[in-house]
């Protein structure tokens, strides 16, 4: 089965104090990558939301976004810095006594000095905002999986017209190298003619000879047998509910290798030119392999 790796969900879930914003991009990547970005307080849950995700995804580059927040009241604490609050209580009354000031100390002017009031670390229910967590990250990968399913069902309608186009190029191929022994045996004939203007006779059985070397050493059916061979297992990978990026990849090297060997053997100019129209979709298909989960 095909996926793509380019998607983009999001989900929001609240519950009670607790509300939950997930946002997942998913880009090309060789093996798996999460990168993770999280709410201050709550990175003890990072190992959980990866573990998560990679139980439904095998490959790309991920960047997920959770934010958290609560709005309970044990959520949000302080504390005084008692030893800064009196020295600078300190420090302002000499100030009063060297000036002969009356006013008392102002309470604003005391708390809002740096450092004096500070935020405190609060007990926060772990298990509790995990299972809202889980839930927001459990809909935004499943919105994510869907969308990877639907652009790779793309993929594979073009993947699948261009193996359709491969395998007619091949039967073309196959007619094309057939005879070569007739073929070579016309060419070194007209090519003796050409050189030697007729004056030497030429004797059949080494001209049949020759032009069976030449037949034998240009022989690509087997080329031809392997690659109809790699088609049909392109197919059956794309049909398989395993993800087929790499061996998908893995494939179209062999492909590729089969058809530059048929490329290098054959002397036909047809021949040739329904080579390099196969590497052209074998190259397309490249393409968009490179974004097959």
């Amino acid at each position: 089965m095909i996926f793509s790796m380019t998607a983009f969900s999001s989900a929001r879930q609240v519950s009670d104090s607790i509300s939950v914003y997930c946002e997942i991009r998913a880009c090309n990547s060789k093996a798996l990558d999460i990168s993770l970005r999280i709410t201050s307080g709550y990175l003890s849950l990072e190992e959980k939301i990866k573990t998560m995700i990679s139980e439904r995804i095998s490959r790309g580059r991920l960047d997920v976004l959770i934010q958290i927040s609560d709005s309970s009241s044990s959520a949000v604490a302080f504390e005084v810095d008692g030893i800064r609050a009196q020295a600078y209580y300190n420090a302002l009354v000499e100030i009063s006594r060297r000036f002969s000031l009356k006013d008392p100390v102002p309470l604003q002017l005391l708390a809002g000095y740096p450092g004096v009031i500070k935020s405190a670390e609060t007990e926060k229910d772990m298990d509790a905002v995990w299972l809202i967590v889980q839930q927001c990250l459990q809909a935004s990968v499943c919105d994510l999986v869907a969308m990877r399913k639907r652009e790779g069902d793309f993929i594979a309608r073009d993947i699948r017209s261009r193996l359709d186009s491969i395998a007619e190029q091949l039967d073309g191929i196959e007619q094309q190298s057939r005879n070569l022994i007739a073929y070579y045996q016309t060419r070194l004939l007209n090519r003796i003619k050409q050189i030697t203007q007729g004056i030497i006779d030429i004797d059949p059985g080494r001209m049949a000879q020759e032009a069976a070397f030449l037949a034998d050493r240009s022989d690509i059916s087997e080329e031809i047998v392997r690659s109809r061979s790699h088609i049909l297992q392109f197919r059956k990978i794309m049909d398989s509910p395993e993800p087929a990026g790499r061996k998908l990849n893995f494939l179209l090297q062999e492909m590729s290798r089969e058809m530059n060997t048929m490329g290098a053997k054959t002397e036909n100019a047809a021949v040739s030119y329904q080579v390099v129209e196969v590497k052209t979709e074998l190259e397309k298909i490249r393409e968009q392999a490179q974004n097959i989960e």
